[in-house]
């Protein structure tokens, strides 16, 4: 028995994008506080009073915390595991027998049951002593085999995989591969049924950037099943047995930070694996790998949160006991401003990790575009604060913890935190995929509505019967974005108490904001209608603004949260206070930046580029890469290579 070879597939730039839309999730079906503020409707309802979590949770969550913090200080060497590249055997061993591998695994299959909300306290304090083992365990549980078996599983799949994964088994995800990243239609990787049997596929192709895929026990993997009479075909996602013969570990990746990483080059030639292993219906992969991200992806931005609390801690320890021209350099304005940046983000930053965590954990609410905003405000503002306190630290942030510790000083790792966030602006989507994806649910509603007029291959009846839908909802819509409680100077005044900084004034600014946003956003597509999808620069400092104004709204909505618990709500208010103030001033640039820019001649200035009319200007450098190609060979066919899976028993 042959299995045919994977093709890469030939797919036009329309072709790519009907694939992405057939993925996403089209209706909405619950209430989403982010949808409504691109919409110009600022529903602060839905997020205050601030969700909390049920008493049982936050007695199992702490009891967790307690036993993982005593681990942590005891049992992981991070500096062995930056020094020698590995996640020690033992400490992985440790690490089941805590539980930590089914932290968000039900407990009726062995695992923790944990809310989403400690399970990102979790990722937070493990990752502040080593982010390749928050890294680790993000991977296994947020996008590994344990989500995506939980909402799309069978129950015999579910009661086979995740009491594994729960204790012994380590998951990994794939679907990059070396020339296909956020384009997924062009999907080389093939799962083809064996036309000798009926109940099984057969696996070809080569997966790159397989975290956890050297170590793993268990593997999703995202495969092309060729259309035929019996079979619909499409992208498909299969649980796969990691040591099942014809898959091979051909290469462990080494970086710039997460030296820790276990993420490798996967081949698969000709991999039997029994349908009774296929997740979901043939064509379902795409979707159920966004489905699933919808809630991984605040993982991402907890473990961001722990960055951003260490940073203000060595900010605050240093910058004390620094003295500069008489004095501690925290008290020299050019200093303290970034203290204050560190402090206020990390604040706003927990605040909307919590609360987009919290409405998951409730399920009353569509968090699809929270939580994709978290992933990508979170990377971003920890990159700015790790780059801060490099910045704050000086020389000897730039210097390593282990020549700090040689020459008699605190071995401060400000550098490596630098080089381990790094990867978080591109890991589950790139910043700038994230602008598109994000961007895409933020104009739903106008292309439910619209879209057919702007799409050149429908007919005049189409684009006429659209063309009265949409006069019907812009009848309705545009007037109410001309005027609302952020008009009103009384509005919001609950988070304006006695004796603590004015909040109000910021949620009416949000609230007229949103509004402006909007209006914003229709313009641009009553100007660039079908020419609206390339303009990439605009769509992302529209996803930017919503990411500033949500940011604003949890960050007030947690320090009035904190205020009525009677935990530290003063200073809450203040540090709330400090951070709507920057954010603002942000958001007033990317508003001016909308209309105001360099796009055209940015464009302008690729196309000499890539034409090769600035040559002269690459001239007096020698280039120090090596020989190679651009992308590595994926052809497929059986590994030459020696197997460096090592699975951790």
């Amino acid at each position: 028995m042959s299995a045919t070879r994977p093709v890469q597939p030939k797919v036009t730039e329309r072709e790519a994008r009907q694939v992405a839309e057939a993925a996403r999730e089209q209706d909405w079906r619950k209430p989403s506080f982010a949808k409504e503020l691109f919409l110009g409707r600022f529903r602060l309802d839905l997020i205050h009073p601030h969700p909390a979590p049920a008493a049982e949770d936050v007695r199992r969550g702490e009891a967790f915390l307690a036993r993982l913090r005593e681990f942590c200080e005891n049992e992981i060497d991070g500096p062995r595991i930056e020094r020698e590249a590995r996640i020690p055997d033992e400490t992985v061993r440790g690490l089941k027998q805590l539980g930590a591998l089914g932290m968000k695994i039900g407990t009726e299959y062995g695992g923790l049951g944990l809310t989403q909300v400690y399970y990102n306290k979790a990722l937070a304090l493990v990752g502040s002593v080593s982010p390749a083992i928050g890294a680790l365990l993000s991977a296994h549980q947020s996008i590994g085999v344990p989500q995506p078996l939980k909402m799309f599983g069978t129950k015999e799949q579910k009661d086979t995989y995740l009491p594994r994964c729960a204790t012994t088994a380590i998951s990994a995800f794939l679907l990059t591969e070396p020339d296909v990243g956020s384009d997924p239609a062009r999907l080389a990787t093939t799962a083809v049924p064996d036309p000798e049997d009926e109940d099984t596929y057969v696996l070809d192709g080569v997966k790159l950037w397989t975290t956890n895929g050297v170590v793993a026990d268990l593997l999703v993997v995202m495969a092309r099943v060729p259309r035929s009479e019996n079979h619909r075909g499409g992208i498909t996602a299969f649980v796969v047995e990691a040591d099942s013969p014809g898959i091979t570990v051909e290469h462990r990746n080494a970086f710039m930070g997460l030296r820790g990483l276990e993420n490798g080059v996967t081949r698969f030639h000709r991999v039997r694996v029994p349908a009774a292993q296929r997740i979901g219906a043939e064509g379902a992969g795409l979707k159920i790998a966004l489905t699933t991200l919808n809630t991984g992806r605040l993982s991402l931005p907890a473990m961001c949160v722990g960055a951003g609390k260490w940073c203000l801690k060595i900010a605050r320890e240093w910058s004390g006991a620094r003295e500069q021209w008489g004095r501690p350099v925290a008290r020299h304005e050019a200093v303290g401003g970034k203290i204050s940046f560190i402090a206020a983000t990390t604040f706003a930053l927990e605040a909307v990790v919590d609360l987009a965590s919290q409405m998951a954990d409730e399920d009353r609410n569509d968090i699809r575009i929270e939580a994709a905003l978290a992933k990508l405000y979170g990377s971003e503002m920890a990159w700015l604060m790790a780059d801060e306190l490099v910045q704050i630290r000086g020389g000897r942030g730039f210097e390593t913890a282990e020549s700090l510790a040689a020459r008699g000083e605190r071995a401060v790792p400000a550098e490596q935190l630098l080089r381990d966030l790094r990867i978080n602006r591109i890991f589950e989507g790139s910043t700038e995929i994230m602008h598109l994806l994000i961007a895409r649910e933020a104009v739903d509603a106008h292309l439910s509505v619209a879209g057919d007029l702007i799409d050149p291959e429908k007919d005049l009846g189409d684009k006429a019967k659209a063309g009265a839908r949409a006069a019907g909802f812009y009848a309705r819509w545009l007037p109410r974005l001309a005027a609302g409680p952020g008009q009103v100077p009384g509005a919001y005044r609950e988070f304006h108490p006695a004796g603590h900084p004015d909040l109000a004034t910021h949620l009416r600014y949000v609230e007229r904001g949103a509004r402006k946003l909007a209006r914003s956003t229709f313009y641009a597509m009553s100007r660039w209608q079908g020419r609206m999808e390339t303009k990439q620069g605009f769509l992302g400092r529209i996803v930017d603004i919503g990411a500033e104004l949500f940011a604003m709204s949890a960050a007030c909505v947690r320090a009035e949260h904190l205020r009525e618990s009677g935990d530290h709500g003063r200073e809450a208010y203040q540090l709330a206070d400090a951070f709507c103030r920057q954010s603002r001033l942000r958001v007033e640039e990317l508003f001016g930046r909308l209309w105001s820019n360099t796009d055209d001649l940015d464009r302008k200035v690729v196309e000499g580029v890539l034409g090769c009319t600035y040559t002269w200007l690459e001239e007096g450098v020698l280039d120090p890469s090596g020989d190679g190609p651009w992308i590595a060979d994926a052809t497929p066919g059986p590994s030459a290579r020696e197997n460096v899976h090592r699975p951790l028993r």
